[in-house]
């Protein structure tokens, strides 16, 4: 591997940004990394938080990435079977060091062929649609098993970002890192996972998932 570090992550209309920009921030003061946002064209993506994410690569011009993360989102039940955006992913995905998701992300890796039989992470809402895929849902917030690197909902991308910088660049600059972008997480409330929240919330949260996904 060059001393520049390939990270790739897809893009596309109606991803959740976070799940990207999150951990890209993080992975972006990696020595040596170059942070690619892939998709068919140039065009502005628009995203699911209501603003455009400019791509810098397309398929076409995308370089062979050291690193590959999928992020999640609404609009990716609009594409699990885009022929050409899946191509691209498994591509990728067999050369890279690491294939990575964050939150539902991890749905796509599946789809691509590329988690039969590995453990993986995703959010909370969706986790047992990986065993559709030979995927071994794990509820944690990080799940490593050999160069697969998952995190779960939407936050995770953070501490995702954190460890995978660790695997690259070693455990003090992932630590310079997390000072550097003050990440001293004090949520304001305990309902972060269902068992926090409750039967009554996860259902609303639920309902207002599935009405999304629907609408996409």
């Amino acid at each position: 591997m060059t001393d520049e570090l390939h990270i790739g992550f897809l893009m596309y209309p109606n991803v959740t940004q976070l799940d990207a920009t999150g951990p890209a921030q993080v992975l972006s003061l990696v020595p040596g990394a170059k942070i690619h946002m892939i998709w068919k064209t140039l065009d502005p993506i628009p995203t699911d938080a209501g603003f455009s994410i400019n791509p810098t690569d397309t398929f076409d011009t995308c370089p062979d990435l050291d690193v590959i993360c999928i992020p999640g989102g609404f609009g990716q039940f609009a594409i699990m079977d885009d022929a050409e955006m899946l191509s691209f992913v498994k591509r990728q995905g067999e050369n890279a060091k690491y294939v990575t998701s964050v939150c539902s992300g991890s749905l796509i890796l599946g789809a691509a062929g590329l988690l039969k039989g590995y453990k993986s992470a995703c959010h909370w809402a969706l986790r047992d649609q990986l065993e559709e895929f030979g995927a071994i849902p794990v509820a944690e917030r990080i799940v490593r098993d050999r160069n697969r690197l998952s995190g779960g909902g939407v936050t995770a991308g953070i501490d995702f970002g954190l460890t995978l910088a660790a695997e690259l660049a070693g455990e003090d600059m992932a630590k310079l890192i997390q000072l550097g972008v003050e990440y001293d997480p004090g949520p304001p409330f305990d309902t972060g996972t269902p068992e926090k929240a409750g039967p009554e919330l996860t259902a609303q949260v639920q309902d207002l998932f599935s009405s999304l996904a629907e609408a996409s």
